[in-house]
Formats: C-alpha cells, sequence, structure tokens
C-alpha cells in the first residue's frame, strides 16, 4: 500500500495556495495603498471594508493585465483556431479569490493583507456575485470558461452585460419576494468597457429585393458597448476573454426622423432600446415567448458575429487581411448554450449571403461545420418556439432565412422519405399547429454539425426519444459531452482544508488532472486519513453552523447529519419529496420521543422563477414545515429545518464543503445532467439520489453501493407513464405517507389558513407529472441506511473517500478537453505563454512551438 508524502517531501512542494516571497508581499502592500490612494481617493483614517475591497481588487487585477495583454498578443502570432462559448448566461459569482489561486498569488495576498492588520475574509464578503445566470446552464458556461483558459485554448465567451442579475430572494412571512440584484451599484473592478469596439445591431424594418439580393432596409439601430473580463487559466500565464455587450442607443436615437419637435422626450426615450441589456430574466427550464427576450437573444448574437468575423479577417501585420471565407470553419468553431443562441444560424447565412455575397450552397456548408449545439433539457416547456409572427415583425430577413432553410431541409427528407408527412410535419423546423411557430432546437440540429446532451443518458433520450427522427437521419452527428466542474472553484477555492489534505497525500498535480484522485483509492483504510477528512467535514460543519446562527438565530447541533438540497425550486427537482420525507421524521419523533433517533439538520434552498406558482408555493410549504419543527420542544435538537434564503454561488461555496448528505432526487429521466451533484462529491459529501442525469455516471464510477440509490428507473417511469400514474393508490396503501399528506391538507402546519396548501396537495393527488408518492416509500427506506451509516463515522467517512476517489471524471477540464477534440477540432496544450517580464520575441518563439504541435 502506497504511504503519504513524508514531511520533507511536503516542504519541497509550494503550497496550492502560491509561494510567499518576501519582495512578493511587500510589491503586494505598496500596490494596495497605492490603489487607495490614486484609485480610490482614500487613506486609511475614512476608508471602509468596501475601500479596502477594492484595493485589493485592483491589485490583484494589476497582476492580470500583462498576461491578459501578452495571451491576445500570443493568439495573434499563433493565429489558432478560435473558439467561442456564445451563452445568454455565465453565473460567475465572486471573482477576487479565483484570479488570486489562478495566478498563485493567494498566499502572498493574505500574508499582505495580514500585515496590513485587515480581515481578507472580510474583505472578500464585500464583492458582490455576478448573478447573470439562473443556475446550472450559466454555471457551466462560468466552469467552462476556467476550463478553457487552463487548457491553453484560444476561447473566447460571449454574452450580454444584464445590469440586473438574478433577484435576491427574501423570504416574508414564509414567502419568497424577489429585489432588484443593483450588482454593479459600486462599479465592477473586473471590467474594462471597450467603446472602441462597439458594433450596431438592427431590429425591424423590411426587407428589399434587388438585383443584387435581398437587402433589410429601414430599420432601429441599437449599439452593443462590450466590456471585457479577464478569465485566468490555472498557474499557466494565459488570461483569456470574456466579452459580455451592453446596449446603448445611438446618439441620434429617435432625434432624425418625426420626432423633430420633443427633444427631452426623444432623450429620455433613449431608456427604450437600452433595456435589452436590463435585467437577465429569471427562468430555469421554461420559455416564456416575450418579444424583450427575443431581441436579447439577437443582440448578443449580432454583435458576436460581427466581432468574430472581423477577428476572422484580421490577420498578422505584414499579411493581407483574409478575403475568403473558404478557412472560416477551419479558424472558427462556435458553441450554442442550449437554444438560447440559435439566432446566429440564420444571422451568419445574412451575413455570407446578403453581405459577402457568397451563394447559398456555400454559406450553408461553412455554416454548418462552424456551428455545434448542446441541448440541456428534455422538458417540454422548456423548448423554445418562437411565433413566426413575431420573427416577423423583429427580425424579417431572418424569418425568410429560416425558411429556406426549411424548404432545403424538408426536400432532402422527402427524397429520403417520400409520402411520409407525418416525418415531414415532425422534422420541419415550422410548427403549424394553431399558431405558426420555429422550433429553435430544430434549428440548431439542421444547421450545426455536432449536437451533444449533457450526460449518458441524457444524450440516449435526445437520441432515442426526443430527437429521433434527427438522429436517424445523422446518427455521427449526436454526442454525449457529460458535465463538469472547475476543481479550482469547488475544491480549492471553497474546501481550502480538504484540497491541502490531498495535496499532502497524493501531491498537487491533480488540480490540473483531477483523474488522479483516484489514487486515494490507496488510503481507503488509512486510519490517519479517516481522521484527517473527519476533522475537515467538522471544521467546515462548524463553520457553516456559526454562519447560520448569525444570519437565521437558528442555533444547530454541528454533530447532526447536514441534509442538504439546494438547486432552483421545481416540480420535476421533487424538493417536495424531501419536504414529504421532514414531516416523516418529525412525526416519528413525535410519537416516539425517547427512541434512539439520528439528528438531522435539512437544509433546502433556491430560487423559484417569480412566475412559477406552484414552485413558490413549494418554498411556502418548506418555511411552514420549518416553523412547526423548529417550535416543537419534543424534537428538541434532533431535527432542525432551515430555508436557505438566497442561494447563490457564494452561499455554494459556503454550503456545499459543510454537507454530509446531498439530495439529488430527481424523477428519473428529467435533470439533464446536474452539476450540484459533483460538487458535493467532490467535497466529500455522500449522495441519495435516483439514477437520473449524472448521478448515473457518479455510480459507474464511485460504485452503486457507495451511494443511496433509490426510485423508479428511466424505463419504469416510463411504463408508468404508458399505464397511468395513480397517486391515490399509493396513498391508500402506505399508512406514513397518508398520515403525512392528511397533516398539510388539513391545515396542521397553516392552521390560520387550513387551504393554503391546496393547490400543491390537488396537484399531488389528480396532476402530478413527477410522481413524488411512486418513490416515497423506497425514498423513505433509503433515508434510513443513510442514517445507519452515519452512526458508524468511520465506515462513512472510508465511504466518502471511495467517492472523492471517484470524481476525477467530472471536471470541467474533462468536459473541455472531449469538446475541444471531438467537436471543435483544436488541441489542448500545458504551453505556458511567456510572463509579461520577458521579451516580446519569447512569445513569437512559443507562437511557433504552438503551430508545430
Amino acid at each position: 500500500m502506497a504511504t503519504p508524502l513524508t514531511d520533507q517531501e511536503k516542504r519541497k512542494q509550494i503550497s496550492i495556495r502560491g509561494i510567499v516571497g518576501v519582495e512578493n508581499v511587500a510589491e503586494l502592500k505598496k500596490g494596495f495603498n497605492r490603489h487607495l490612494h490614486f484609485t480610490l481617493v482614500k487613506d486609511r483614517n475614512i476608508a471602509t471594508p468596501r475601500d479596502y475591497y477594492f484595493a485589493l481588487a485592483h491589485t490583484v487585477r494589476d497582476h492580470l493585465v500583462g498576461r491578459w495583454i501578452r495571451t491576445q498578443q500570443f493568439y495573434y502570432e499563433a493565429d489558432p483556431k478560435r473558439v467561442y462559448y456564445l451563452s445568454l448566461e455565465f453565473y460567475m459569482g465572486r471573482t477576487l479569490q479565483n484570479t488570486m489561486i489562478n495566478l498563485g498569488l493567494q498566499n502572498a495576498c493574505d500574508e499582505a493583507i495580514y500585515q496590513l492588520g485587515l480581515d481578507m475574509e472580510e474583505l472578500e464578503e464585500m464583492e458582490e456575485d455576478a448573478g447573470l445566470g439562473n443556475g446550472g446552464l450559466g454555471r457551466l458556461a462560468a466552469c467552462f470558461l476556467d476550463s478553457m483558459a487552463t487548457l491553453g485554448l484560444a476561447a473566447y465567451g460571449y454574452g450580454i452585460r444584464y445590469e440586473y442579475g438574478i433577484f435576491n430572494q427574501k423570504i416574508r412571512d414564509g414567502w419568497q419576494v424577489e429585489e432588484a440584484d443593483d450588482w454593479l451599484r459600486h462599479g465592477n473592478p473586473w471590467e474594462k468597457a471597450r467603446p472602441e469596439y462597439m458594433l450596431p445591431v438592427h431590429f425591424y424594418g423590411r426587407v428589399e429585393e434587388t438585383r443584387g439580393g435581398s437587402k433589410w432596409v429601414d430599420t432601429q439601430v441599437v449599439l452593443a458597448m462590450p466590456y471585457d473580463t479577464p478569465i485566468p487559466g490555472y498557474m499557466n500565464n494565459t488570461v483569456n476573454t470574456m466579452r459580455l455587450w451592453s446596449a446603448r442607443a445611438p446618439n441620434d436615437f429617435n432625434l432624425r426622423d418625426f420626432n423633430v419637435g420633443d427633444y427631452i422626450q426623444a432623450v429620455l426615450d433613449r431608456n427604450l432600446a437600452e433595456n435589452i441589456s436590463r435585467v437577465l430574466y429569471p427562468n430555469d427550464n421554461f420559455f416564456e415567448g416575450k418579444e424583450l427576450r427575443l431581441k436579447q437573444e439577437y443582440f448578443v448574437v449580432a454583435a458576436t458575429l460581427q466581432d468574430i468575423i472581423r477577428r476572422f479577417k484580421t490577420t498578422k501585420k505584414g499579411s493581407p487581411g483574409r478575403t475568403s471565407f473558404e478557412s472560416f470553419p477551419e479558424k472558427v468553431a462556435i458553441q450554442l448554450n442550449d437554444t438560447h443562441p440559435a439566432m446566429a444560424i440564420p444571422e451568419l447565412m445574412r451575413i455570407f449571403v446578403d453581405i459577402e455575397k457568397l451563394d447559398w450552397d456555400t454559406a450553408w456548408e461553412l455554416t454548418r461545420r462552424t456551428f455545434a449545439y448542446t441541448n440541456h433539457t428534455v422538458l417540454p416547456e422548456a423548448l423554445e418556439r418562437w411565433p413566426v409572427a413575431l420573427l416577423e415583425k423583429l427580425l424579417p430577413r431572418h424569418l425568410q432565412i429560416i425558411y429556406r432553410i426549411n424548404q432545403v431541409h424538408l426536400d432532402m427528407i422527402a427524397s429520403l422519405y417520400p409520402k411520409d408527412m407525418d416525418k415531414l410535419r415532425k422534422m420541419s423546423l415550422i410548427e403549424e399547429d394553431g399558431c405558426k411557430r420555429v422550433n429553435m432546437a430544430h434549428l440548431c440540429i439542421v444547421g450545426s454539425h455536432a449536437v451533444n446532451g449533457v450526460a449518458e443518458i441524457h444524450s440516449n433520450i435526445i437520441k432515442t426519444d426526443v430527437f429521433r427522427n434527427f438522429s436517424e437521419l445523422e446518427p455521427e452527428k449526436f454526442q454525449n459531452k457529460t458535465n463538469g466542474i472547475t476543481p479550482r472553484r469547488w475544491l480549492l477555492l471553497c474546501n481550502p482544508g480538504l484540497a491541502e489534505l490531498i495535496a499532502e497525500v497524493i501531491g498537487e498535480d491533480y488540480v490540473k488532472d483531477l483523474s488522479q484522485l483516484k489514487k486515494l483509492n490507496d488510503f481507503v483504510d488509512n486510519a490517519a486519513l479517516i481522521r484527517d477528512i473527519s476533522k475537515v467535514k467538522q471544521d467546515n460543519k462548524m463553520k457553516f453552523a456559526q454562519y447560520l446562527e448569525k444570519e437565521y438565530r437558528v442555533k444547530i447541533n454541528p454533530s447532526s447529519m447536514f441534509d442538504v438540497h439546494v438547486k432552483r425550486i421545481h416540480e420535476y427537482k421533487r424538493q417536495l419529496l424531501n419536504c414529504l420525507h421532514i414531516v416523516a421524521m418529525y412525526n416519528r419523533i413525535r410519537k416516539n420521543p425517547t427512541a434512539p433517533f439520528v439528528p438531522r439538520t435539512v437544509i433546502i434552498g433556491g430560487k423559484a422563477a417569480p412566475g412559477y406558482h406552484m414552485a413558490k408555493m413549494i418554498i411556502r410549504l418548506i418555511t411552514s414545515v420549518a416553523d412547526v419543527v423548529n417550535n416543537d420542544p419534543v424534537v428538541g435538537n434532533k431535527l432542525k429545518v432551515i430555508f436557505l434564503e438566497n442561494y447563490r454561488v457564494s452561499l455554494a461555496e459556503k454550503v456545499i464543503p459543510a454537507t454530509d448528505l446531498s439530495e439529488q432526487i430527481s424523477t428519473a429521466g428529467t435533470e439533464a445532467s446536474g452539476t450540484g451533484n459533483m460538487k458535493f462529491m467532490l467535497n466529500g459529501a455522500l449522495t441519495i439520489g435516483t439514477m437520473d442525469g449524472a448521478n448515473v455516471e457518479m455510480a459507474e464510477e464511485a460504485g452503486e453501493e457507495n451511494m443511496f440509490i433509490f426510485g423508479m428507473r428511466v424505463e419504469e417511469v416510463a411504463e408508468m407513464d404508458k399505464k397511468g400514474y395513480d397517486a391515490m393508490s399509493y396513498y391508500k396503501r402506505i399508512p406514513e405517507l397518508k398520515y403525512v399528506m392528511d397533516q398539510i391538507t388539513s391545515g396542521f402546519f397553516s392552521p390560520t389558513n387550513p387551504d393554503l396548501f391546496k393547490d400543491l396537495t390537488d396537484m399531488l393527488f389528480k396532476h402530478d407529472r413527477f410522481k413524488v408518492f411512486a418513490d416515497f416509500e423506497d425514498y423513505m427506506k433509503c433515508q434510513e441506511k443513510a442514517s445507519q451509516l452515519y452512526q458508524n463515522p468511520k465506515e462513512w467517512t472510508k465511504m466518502v473517500i471511495k467517492n472523492i476517489a471517484a470524481t476525477g471524471k467530472f471536471s470541467s477540464d474533462r468536459t473541455i478537453t472531449e469538446y475541444a477534440t471531438e467537436v471543435w477540432g483544436v488541441k489542448p496544450t500545458d504551453l505556458k505563454i511567456p510572463p509579461p517580464n520577458e521579451p516580446r520575441e519569447a512569445i513569437e518563439e512559443t507562437a511557433r512551438a504552438l503551430k508545430k504541435m
């Protein structure tokens, strides 16, 4: 059996938090004081903690700038194929600590701030989350940016700089209340506005047919102003760019035409144009066909494609700019993060055909070879289907192009399947039933060379069910790319104790190659490691318990099992199933207060879309149950229920390292992948879950016996859909379920309003698409097994180690390596770009080395 590293070997290693050199620390202190004085115009007498945060942020940013400029010079020299990740959401969270870690500055900054008599953690807490996303899809985009930079890809994230991100959630009297997220109020030290690259975006107007082809005329113009944020790779001197567009009215807005008299009103009306980038739509897995949202989708696409083409045409000084588009797919890869940026397909066709005057077939060939599409959900209510009438008004030329794409597509299908009208109808980009709509997923499939799901089970469902006709037509187009998470944020940053412990046992290379965690399997029975892992978890729980007491004034028992269910509130994620289990546990304690009970703190958190009534009622039920349970003296500290307010990236970083049991309990076949499941696993929690999404692959990697798997499998759900789901039969058959439901129905948890939860209970009995009762019994038994194991800390921790050792697959580095090689046609590299203190020639040398690879 392998042995952990000796103290001497450990001393040889640089801590994964970076080196502390005396010069380094002195320089950081100097930079800090300089920014406090010159940037913030404050002295130590009147500076606030926020001033200190900004001074530190600017100091750390100074260390990015040289590398950022160097990286862009390097791409200019080497002219690699560029990857463009288009997403309406980038859920970045905070930037300061992540930047310090990726630049290897964390220890030096800690020391500098300590010497300045300040508290690093207090400063970090001043930073606002960049909440430009709803949940999984937006956070995935953020993890991908980190991995693309770490793997040395010439990659760019393109999206919208929303003035207001995902709303702040307040709980008042048990209800969710939304507040605007004014995240830019104090300014954002990480972005750089680039007004010199401002670009026009057109809306409305009409199409004129001329001898030279179609012309889109009489449009309204909105300007897109880019804001660039640096994306540092981990310790490789690469700093990529995330470019977010903000909407600006042109200076002659509303002043050119008939508005001659009312100058004041014309200036006030500039807001109408600038509303495009005002606010993130707060829907997760739900399509709301609003004109403003379609404007946002086209806005990001139109600005981004102009930028991509400008960069494609600009080549090294001395060599002529590119004039032919022949090589476009060899130099450009565009990934569509769901269908939200699908208008990029007709927009690129419009540019190629109308502006660059390519013939249709050539343009279509180039377009298809450029785009790839990631599908994120199979829920029918989430699929984007835009009314033809709206497109005709807002983007008339694009509608024409979509019709032509569809015509060519349907002609091809008709030639392969003559007389099969049903297949034509099912595969058309245009849905004709009732209101004519464009099916954006179909547009993405037809206009891309690769289509992928985000976990094996999800990719299979896409191929055999949702898009079956398309995958039968072009099976080679359909792939799987199981999601991943960045181990920099989701281990080093949020759980430094565990990260250091792992480095002491297996070395620190795992940070860039997470598959090395499997070396931990050699230490599963190592008493010292079992003790240390358990100690790290206990420390994290104590810290989080203190946070909860401070924020919620709830005293919690840190030796209780922390049972955590955090994600967006949605019926398919089945927070209700968890809630029924809580009530059942409560009833057991009340029925037999002296019986042994494994203490639990159940923590549920997540936001409900403001217009999603059922999700808001689920929150109301959880808060009502919490009120009753937490105030019942019979229960004492055996069971506590906490609804975690305003769950967001920075709060995930606190709760995930403190979790014992991770709840991943969606109905099989509904959660495309999930990524929270991976974060918990990496941070030493055990999973209770269904065989859904990436849980399936987690069980494959760790062994099903090392997870608490329960519930129907996909096939059984399908079987039940065929024969019909009868909720009442479970209610009648399972006494514990009946008792719980009767309590909710009778108003036990809402005595002043016994009918409060009628909509919820009606849904559960009469039209529950997600079959909560069907999995109740198995869930209860599985929870029992978890409690049993928790009573044996040594065996529990051994299982934890086996789980951590099995998380290697779930690094976003692995996911991005697969996209790079199997979709984008680029190669990850561990070439280190020369740092800013080396001469420019070093860049040219590295560029030559890259070209040879």
